[in-house]
């Protein structure tokens, strides 16, 4: 299924994108798309039942804003240098280990939202990224079936950073991640029966129209069940919380001289196979 949330913000619904591209009203079954839900095998089922059927009203989509895929995050757990191409690009050495770090639930946009450059940024950057949603507890995980059992679905993530801010401000690299706005989320949330293989997925992303990355999840250092499998052993993850997989090469940071960093007039667009589309314009905080 591909579950979304439509509406203003703050005022989003649950709603369903069935398999003729029709945009359906969920509102009528459950109350939102969140972290309970996706935990309630029941009331997936019921949501299933009711897709297969057709009698879910229709909405109209026309200037419907679509919000974030899921409500009331948790946590987003997010994976550094996680693709070969990317390491090699930023001259990094390849991990023996994933590197984690968290972003706020608050810097969740929808996918289409503005994403606002921060105050004395100068190097606002790109990642295009696979983000993995819990529907299970994961706790000391011992396998990747008990990994993979844990994922709801998949979604498109947007992990906009801030270089500067990041990396020369000293401390942690959580100053370059958190700005507001820098997690676009969406447009789906794809449950995982519809994506058999997350490691045969293609990402794109383009700046202006100029493409700028164009990997595939199989370029993955750490695959999505041994990253789940990972974090369970440092942390709890519960249903609705999301974890950002990394990005292909192809970011400005891997660039030459001069490092085309976003500016406020930049329009980014991004795309993993299966699981939709984002646009953003980018405009000062």
């Amino acid at each position: 299924m591909k579950l979304l949330r439509v509406g203003t913000v703050g005022a989003e619904r649950p709603a369903l994108l069935d398999g003729d591209g029709v945009l359906r009203d969920l509102s009528v079954l459950v109350p939102d798309i969140d972290g309970a839900l996706l935990a309630d095998d029941g009331a997936l089922a019921r949501i299933r039942a009711a897709a297969a059927s057709g009698d879910l009203p229709r909405l109209d989509a026309a200037g419907l804003r679509t919000g974030p895929p899921l409500a009331r995050i948790g946590k987003i757990v997010c994976i550094g240098l996680n693709y070969h191409d990317h390491a090699r690009e930023t001259g990094a050495a390849t991990p023996e280990e994933p590197i984690l770090f968290m972003k706020a639930p608050d810097t969740v946009v929808g996918p289409d939202d503005t994403v606002l450059v921060p105050r004395g940024s100068v190097k606002t950057d790109w990642e295009v990224e696979l983000a993995v949603v819990i529907g299970r507890r994961a706790r000391y995980l011992e396998s990747d079936e008990q990994a993979l059992a844990a994922v709801a679905g998949y979604a498109v993530a947007h992990d906009v950073s801030e270089r500067a801010f990041q990396i020369e401000r000293g401390g942690q690299w959580d100053k370059g991640k958190n700005c507001e706005t820098f997690n676009p989320l969406g447009p789906w949330l794809v449950t995982a029966d519809e994506v058999p293989d997350p490691q045969a997925l293609g990402l794109r992303l383009w700046v202006n129209g100029e493409p700028k990355q164009d990997g595939t999840t199989a370029e993955q250092i750490f695959p999505v069940a041994e990253v789940v499998r990972y974090v369970s052993q440092f942390m709890t993850l519960h249903p609705g919380d999301v974890v950002n997989t990394g990005t292909p090469a192809g970011v400005a940071m891997g660039r030459p001289e001069p490092k085309p960093y976003l500016r406020a007039g930049d329009v980014v667009e991004l795309e993993i196979d299966g699981l939709g589309r984002q646009r953003q314009e980018l405009k000062d905080a």
